[in-house]
């Protein structure tokens, strides 16, 4: 691999020009009359009697598919452009342009799934069996079911074109809001204003005071714009409620779990298991809170480091090794890693202005992805590397594959990224140096146990009780963040000192409209991850093959057949799920029995 690296990615490779780009106005010029013409095409078309009749879905497969994948590839730019400069203007109209593409395309896929869904049962399963149709099958088939779940076309059409500016247009209200928050923090004498982004760096730092400090000024941060917050979750949240509640559906779940293509007892049983194995985690963090020198672990002492510091690691050094340990597992897998370095799809410099947190997005017409990030030098922020880099791996074995085909869910995307992250965490662990050192890289890898067991938990508790109380009314800051604090405390099971009460304010998941309940796909990702993980240390590189056939398959079956299929089990028994909750358990107790003579 070349050295050094770029940590600023190149975006003009895709559109040249940023938000003022004339190429990309004429892109969605373009794409908007080729919506618009499937539109009118879908206008005309009525359910076809025969299956001769069907050869009229050719052409009209032919350019939705076409169209998703266009817009998946404006979408992902504007996206880019908004990270990275929260102060770009004309990136924020560029997005309000691309969603009222995407709410045309969408109605128009709503239309044509109630064309499916009024097919005769005979000549459906015919054109099904048609060579060209079969591999579509699966989409095809959950198309018609939910299209048969929703309202008329012309009424899930007009609901989406209303999202626009109403539900889709709150959600964004966020990346408004977060440019705005500023966290004061004292630096050698001096007040320095850091963005959201960068306070959320220094949260995990090794100097308790600093994190006190910029903990205290986070929380107040939010506090100040509460009221902003409340309104758009509430009004967020009441668009969902009502739009369900036309529909007829009375179970909060029942989106995120078709989105996410599983059923509530897999979820169930994961939580089962995972409730399970919070006992040893508490142990864990009483252990972390002796090891710090404090009775309890405040908030932001839950991430804190243990142990000897690694030191500052260098974007090269961090690449380098990714793409060493990645090799160990798949050369294909590592090959791709090092053109996503060499190629500048990562943008990882440490500089005010950016979007706080870390993305990857596809671009399946340039056939290539970009990973948003914020890279201070931390070990943290090497796994959160390895894990965008998994994203784009996924997306890379799926490339080939029908536009339909590639369109998985939320939680299958997670497996991809936290398996590529377990790979790293876990080699980083058995080649360190020295035991304090490896004391602190594993510490630092069950902080994300810690993270999808109880963190997650909080969100996803928090999220149920929140809808439940929206169904009575508009839900006031204060009883948000009483509904966090006991989330939070049930899910850490009260082993913490404090609570972040205003962490529902703060947190971009809760906000986002593309998924709802944008919390427990990532423990299932997690934890279904860990599962594969087991099965490739078994396997060893023989394995390799098998994991990509298994993300090739994620967007065509279910969670629980991709499960059947790829690894021969059952996710609606606990088994699979407790021999993943047992690499934790594994450890926790390493570190327990590594850290034996605390007193």
């Amino acid at each position: 691999m070349k050295m050094p690296l770029h940590p600023v990615w190149d975006l003009e490779s895709i559109f040249s020009g940023g938000s003022s780009s004339e190429a990309f106005a004429a892109y969605l010029n373009e794409l908007e009359t080729d919506v618009r013409k499937l539109q009118e095409t879908l206008n005309q078309t009525a359910a076809p009697a025969t299956l001769k009749d069907t050869e009229v879905f050719d052409p009209i497969l032919e350019l939705l598919q076409r169209c998703y994948v266009r817009i998946s590839e404006g979408s992902a730019f504007v996206s880019c452009l908004s990270a990275q400069n929260q102060q770009d203007k004309k990136a924020a109209q560029l997005q309000g342009t691309v969603s009222s593409i995407a709410a045309m395309l969408n109605s128009s896929k709503s239309k044509f799934d109630n064309t499916l869904s009024q097919m005769p049962e005979d000549v459906w399963t015919e054109w099904l069996e048609l060579p060209e149709i079969q591999p579509l099958s699966f989409v095809l088939n959950e198309s018609r079911r939910q299209a048969k779940e929703k309202l008329s076309p012309e009424l899930e059409g007009l609901a989406l074109d209303l999202a626009v500016d109403g539900y889709h247009g709150w959600g964004k209200f966020y990346n408004t809001i977060v440019s705005k928050v500023n966290i004061p923090f004292e630096q050698d004498g001096e007040t320095v204003m850091l963005s959201a982004g960068q306070a959320a760096n220094k949260l995990s730092d090794s100097d308790r005071e600093v994190r006190e400090q910029v903990f205290a000024s986070w929380e107040q941060a939010w506090t100040d714009v509460e009221d902003y917050c409340a309104d758009t979750l509430n009004h967020l949240a009441g668009f969902r409620l009502k739009l369900y509640e036309k529909r007829g559906w009375h179970d909060i779940l029942k989106e995120p779990l078709s989105i996410n293509r599983m059923s509530r007892q897999t979820l169930d049983t994961m939580w089962e298991v995972i409730n399970g194995a919070k006992p040893v985690l508490v142990q864990y963090l009483e252990r972390k809170a002796q090891l710090l020198g404090v009775d309890k672990l405040s908030w932001s002492d839950v991430e804190a480091p243990v142990g000897k510091s690694v030191g500052k690691v260098t974007y090269d050094g961090a690449a380098q090794t990714i793409v060493e340990q990645f090799a160990k597992f798949s050369p294909k897998l590592s090959s791709f890693a090092e053109m996503a370095f060499e190629k500048r799809w990562i943008e990882a410099e440490d500089r005010p202005g950016k979007r706080p947190g870390g993305f990857c997005t596809s671009l399946p017409l340039s056939k290539a992805t970009r990973i948003f990030m914020t890279f201070s030098g931390t070990a943290s922020n090497v796994s959160t590397l390895a894990h965008e880099l998994g994203h784009g791996y996924h997306q890379h074995i799926m490339e080939e594959l029908p536009a339909l085909n590639q369109r998985y869910a939320m939680n299958v995307a997670e497996t991809a990224s936290t398996f590529a992250e377990m790979i790293v965490a876990d080699a980083l662990v058995h080649t360190a140096s020295d035991e304090q050192e490896k004391l602190a890289l594993l510490e630092d890898k069950i902080q994300r146990s810690v993270a999808f067991f109880m963190n997650i938990h909080a969100r996803f508790l928090f999220e149920n009780r929140f809808y439940e109380q929206r169904k009575k009314g508009l839900v006031s800051a204060d009883e948000l963040s009483r509904l966090m604090v006991e989330a939070q405390e049930e899910a850490y099971c009260g082993v913490l000192a404090s609570n972040h009460p205003h962490f529902w304010a703060s947190k971009l998941h809760f906000y986002l409209t593309g998924v709802p309940f944008y919390n427990f796909p990532y423990t299932f990702g997690y934890m279904f991850s860990a599962g594969i993980y087991d099965r490739a240390q078994q396997e060893g590189t023989a394995f390799a093959g098998k994991y990509d056939d298994l993300l090739r398959d994620t967007g065509r079956m279910t969670v629980e057949e991709l499960a059947q299929k790829h690894l021969n089990t059952d996710l609606t028994q606990p088994d699979f799920w407790q021999n993943a909750a047992d690499l934790v358990i594994a450890d926790i107790e390493q570190f327990l029995e590594m850290t034996s003579d605390v007193k």
